[in-house]
């Protein structure tokens, strides 16, 4: 019953976001608000996303993730983000359904600045993921972990971001992770249409498990409706022999603060 009323609401949202981009909705808005955009994880905005997500698993079952996910600038110079997962699986050979993950990430920009031909912002951070022990139901992976991390926002253009980040993940209580993750992230906006394109890949090393490489990408496409809100849509693939999933699709509403 619930997993036919989430199928049946991920449908409606989907349809009322596609025909919300198609609209063209266009408003006024200053030339830097588009170069914070929050999909960049180093933007310096404060924003809350409703997200919901569709993963085919390499098996045949699949499942659906609900997210709330958010940031909030706490001093120019530090961002708190902060996520709240639920998921829907059948990948035990039943539907099951309860929460994944809380996620606090504290961001601190070390250093900001522009020289001749790029602007830049260095940051460094912290994921503390808390996993709410459902794994008998197939949901989360046991393990509760603190990610250290080091990023680079390079904006090449005044339409193009490039972020490489590379992040350490260590379990602290459930089964073992010791997994580095490389991760590249492409932002290039289109202001006169308020629209954005993200392309994210994420090459994890699992330690833990003969170095396995867990590999996927996502791309996003987004559109701001008004000065505050807007909606986006995901499609996300798996990469190579040992992908998280085949793939999956994501639609998203956006509240700027």
């Amino acid at each position: 019953m619930i997993k036919s009323t989430l199928k049946c609401s991920f449908s409606l949202i989907l349809l009322s976001i596609i025909a919300l981009l198609a609209s063209g909705t266009a408003f006024a808005e200053e030339e830097d608000k588009i170069s914070e955009n929050p999909s960049n994880p180093l933007a310096a905005a404060s924003n809350v996303d409703l997200r919901a997500k569709y993963i085919d698993l390499k098996d045949g079952s699949d499942r659906y993730i609900y997210s709330l996910e958010g940031a909030t600038m706490l001093h120019p110079k530090i961002k708190l983000k902060y996520e709240l997962h639920y998921w829907d699986t059948d990948i035990t050979g039943s539907n099951e359904n309860d929460w994944e993950t809380l996620v606090i990430k504290p961001i601190f920009f070390v250093k900001e600045g522009k020289t001749d031909t790029l602007k830049y912002r260095v940051a460094v951070g912290l994921d503390w993921t808390h996993d709410f022990d459902n794994e008998d139901k197939g949901i989360g992976g046991g393990s509760s972990t603190i990610a250290p991390f080091v990023g680079l926002a390079l904006g090449v253009s005044e339409q193009t971001t490039l972020i490489p980040l590379v992040q350490h993940f260590m379990s602290y209580d459930g089964n073992d992770v010791n997994q580095t993750a490389f991760r590249l992230i492409g932002m290039h906006a289109l202001p006169q249409h308020k629209m954005w394109l993200k392309l994210d890949a994420k090459v994890p090393i699992d330690w833990e498990n003969d170095e396995a490489i867990p590999a996927s990408a996502e791309l996003q496409w987004g559109k701001m409706l008004t000065e505050k809100y807007g909606a986006f849509i995901d499609g996300l693939v798996g990469v190579g022999g040992d992908r998280p999933y085949d793939y999956g699709i994501g639609i998203g509403g956006r509240i700027m603060f």
